[in-house]
């Protein structure tokens, strides 16, 4: 069984005594339904288990009043094996985006006798069917597929191991050469594998990235299979060329001309396709900011952004395979470093939850992602090689932008050069950026 920092997050909610029911946001396949399945089994007596998509017939108890006494009558009748014991129950809601009644009752339901958590792969795909959000009677989190340090749990690593390794980055002293070339022999195959749990169980059992790779195509063709399923009128067929357009635009500012197979693309037939992909957990958007200042948010340009896949693995089974191998070699330089910048752009993403960054037109300063930390803004670049070229982070530093912070993710060692910027191996980007979600202490 894959260790998954979200049963962690949700003993802290168990154990919150004015939680709410807690929606569990994410795509498809990152392990939702098995974590939560896990941690009823282990931490209640009972737990009631309701999937909307396979069962779509228990939408039914959600048809009429929606008090909690008469839910609660319902679901007692309906599931009357299973016994509702205050305070030691639990309601597992899966997929809910298919009974948005459900989602209209968590209102009602919250307080009860049960404690509640309902799932959801394509919660945004539907916002429109929901008569009325339960605002301040939920609670969310959101999950991912697995991170570094759970890829690295997979393998086996040792936990002091890895604490040892973090620590140091965090000192901004440089690991053992030999355990930092193990960290980012791990770091690279994390880059290919991914971290959907079913490619990370078979690669740690057979250690084959052919297999790894067919796991994978099959998650994207199911995820195609959702456009066709869910998606509506032309949104059917654009959410698809914009899925398949993304790797070749990876890294650069998204453009909507640059769609493929939709003739004479532009913005009003190509963002609600864009949309439905990032709603369904399956791609995120990195804003530009016009200005490196804080807040970051309040310089946030809606209309210039990059695209980013949640799960680098899955990125990684549109590109060519020779590619792929490639990688594994060590060549991270492959298609630009579009790998490499989208894992680290995916780990920033699953301890911020947003994504930020800096670029001017008609001006040298430019850099992958501007971040709104304790110290203040902080630039970072994303280097395949180990080039010491740093023209953009040092104009950022300057007295034009005074950016305190300025980092680089390449393939090297620890240490802060003479301009002060911090440089630090691809894989420490996993270490470097404090986690600001809420559940994590």
């Amino acid at each position: 069984m894959l260790r998954r920092k979200m049963s962690e997050n949700l003993l802290r909610w168990k154990a919150n005594p004015n939680k709410h029911p807690l929606l569990v946001r994410g795509a498809r396949q990152v392990g939702k339904t098995f974590i939560i399945d896990d941690f009823a089994k282990k931490h209640y007596k009972s737990c009631i288990y309701i999937n909307f998509e396979t069962d779509p017939r228990h939408a039914g108890l959600f048809e009429g009043a929606l008090d909690a006494r008469t839910l609660t009558q319902l679901i007692s009748l309906r599931f009357i094996d299973t016994p509702i014991i205050p305070g030691s129950t639990l309601l597992f809601l899966d997929e809910i985006q298919s009974c948005p009644r459900a989602r209209v009752a968590l209102k009602f339901l919250s307080g009860g006798d049960m404690d509640i958590i309902a799932t959801g792969s394509l919660l945004g795909v539907n916002k429109f069917e929901v008569s009325s959000y339960p605002v301040g009677y939920e609670e969310y989190m959101d999950m991912h597929s697995l991170d570094f340090e759970e890829f690295l749990w997979a393998l086996g690593a040792d936990d002091g191991m890895i604490s040892h390794v973090a620590d140091k980055i965090r000192r901004k002293e440089p690991p053992e050469q030999s355990i930092m070339e193990d960290f980012q022999k791990y770091f690279t195959w994390h880059m290919v594998v991914g971290g959907m749990p079913e490619a990370v169980n078979d690669f740690v059992r057979n250690k084959d990235f052919i297999r790894v790779l067919a796991i994978q195509k099959k998650i994207v063709e199911s995820c195609k299979s959702d456009i066709s399923k869910y998606a509506k009128g032309a949104m059917k067929t654009r959410a698809g060329e914009c899925l398949n357009s993304v790797p070749y635009q990876m890294g650069d500012r998204f453009r909507y001309a640059g769609v493929e197979g939709v003739k004479g693309a532009r913005r009003s037939m190509c963002d609600g396709s864009l949309e439905w992909l990032i709603d369904a957990g399956v791609i995120f958007k990195c804003h530009n900011v016009s200005e490196p200042a804080m807040p970051l948010k309040f310089n946030r340009n809606f209309d210039v952004f990059k695209v980013f896949f949640h799960d680098t693995g899955l990125l990684a089974s549109m590109m060519e395979a020779e590619n792929i191998f490639e990688i594994v070699k060590g060549n991270v330089l492959v298609n630009k470093g579009k790998i490499a910048e989208n894992a680290v752009a995916g780990e920033i993403m699953r301890k911020r939850g947003e994504l930020m960054y800096f670029a001017r037109r008609k001006s040298d300063a430019e850099v992958d992602f501007v971040l709104g930390l304790a110290e203040g803004v902080t630039a970072i670049e994303v280097k395949s090689g180990n080039n010491n070229n740093s023209k953009s982070l040092d104009l950022l530093m300057s007295d034009r932008y005074h950016v305190p912070r300025g980092i680089k993710f390449e393939i090297s060692n620890v240490y802060t050069d003479d301009r002060g910027i911090e440089h630090y191996p691809l894989f420490a980007c996993a270490f470097v950026i404090p986690d600001s979600s809420k559940y994590v202490l």
